[in-house]
Order: structure tokens, then sequence, then C-alpha cells
């Protein structure tokens, strides 16, 4: 029977040291003087290192000589494509505008419609072609002007501008020429005045300190 007992205990006491509940155990305060070396203190809120959660360097891998941001060339199809469905959307609610004004002495029908459908086709149309004719010569010259001078700064915003106005506007001869290139010049001075509004002012309040 004891000896029964014996073995009953050498097998639990194996069974306890093997999912750890036995041997000598250690208390709060002996592992408290404890040094933890090469370990960082976690958060109290977040149980990661908070090391991990500082982003110091770039989230891609850009190729070789790529550049950060993204140049003329490519922002090209973005302005080109958002030129063109601004005026679509626009010259159509212009059409719908017109043909409801054309149309306003006939009854609902038929015909009514289809001259209102014509409409807002026709103006939709000339719309979209006119801002997207706009915005690929503002590109193309945007992308000769930056490779031509190796830099990209809001003096080729201005510069493409007003190439784009004088160009659109040859056919009206040089009083024509005159009035795209000062168009252009305003719109996009503006344009560049409203990109470096924050800087300028920054840089107002530095000199007024």
């Amino acid at each position: 029977m004891e000896g029964g007992g014996g073995s009953g205990n050498k097998t639990s006491g194996g069974l306890a040291g093997f999912f750890g509940a036995g041997g000598a155990g250690y208390s709060h305060s002996d592992l408290a003087g404890v040094p933890l070396t090469g370990m960082n203190p976690l958060s109290p809120y977040l149980n990661v290192d908070p090391r991990y959660l500082v982003q110091d360097t770039d989230e891609f891998i850009l190729p070789t000589g790529a550049n950060k941001t993204r140049g003329r060339f490519e922002l090209a199809f973005f302005t080109i494509g958002g030129c063109c469905m601004t005026g679509a959307a626009f010259g159509a609610m212009n059409g719908l505008r017109l043909g409801l004004k054309e149309t306003q002495s006939m009854a609902w029908s038929k015909p009514r419609n289809v001259q209102i459908l014509n409409m807002v086709t026709r103006q939709g149309a000339l719309w979209a072609n006119t801002l997207g004719s706009l915005a690929l010569l503002y590109s193309a010259f945007g992308v000769i002007i930056e490779k031509t001078r190796g830099a990209e700064d809001d003096l080729n915003t201005v510069a493409a501008g007003t190439m784009t106005g004088m160009l659109y506007k040859c056919t009206g001869g040089l009083r024509g020429i005159a009035r795209g290139g000062l168009a252009g010049l305003t719109l996009t001075s503006l344009y560049a005045l409203y990109n470096n509004w924050e800087h300028m002012k920054g840089s107002l309040l530095q000199q007024s300190l």
C-alpha cells in the first residue's frame, strides 16, 4: 500500500513538474529585483512596443530615380479626365436649363423631351470638349516646361497657363492672343497664390514676431 502511494505521489509530482505546477516558486518580491536588460517599457494602454508605431521610413519602396511626389506627367491624366467630366456635368446642367427655357411654351410631350435631351447632349459634349482641350494644352505645356527647366515650381504653372490661353485664342488675332494669355495668367496666378497661402501666412507671422 505504501509502495503504491509512493508511486502515485511520484507520478503526480512528475506531472505537476511537467505542467509547471511543481518545483520551487518565485514570489513577486523575488522577481522585482531582476533587471530587464534589453527591454523597453511598454505602453500602459497598448500591449505593443511604441517603437513599432513610429514610421521613420517611407511606407512604400520607390524605384531608383523616382520622385516622392507625382510629376506633371502623372497628374496630366487626372487633370484631363477631371476637366472632361466637370465640363460634361456643367454642360448637361446648362443644356437642361436652356432646353427648359426654349421649350417652355410647349406642352409636355415626346417632341419636347427629345428637344431637351438634344440640348443636354450638345451642351455636355461642347463643354467637355472645351475643358478637355484646355486641360490637354495646359498639361502638355507644363510637362514641356518642367523637362526644359529641370524644376517643378509655381513658375511652371503660371507659364503653362499663360501659354495655354494664348494658343487657345490664337485664332482671334493679336488681341485674342493677349486676352487669352491674360486670362490664363490670372487664373494660374490665383491658383498658385491659393496653394502657397498657408506658407505665405506663416512667413508673415514669423516676420511680425
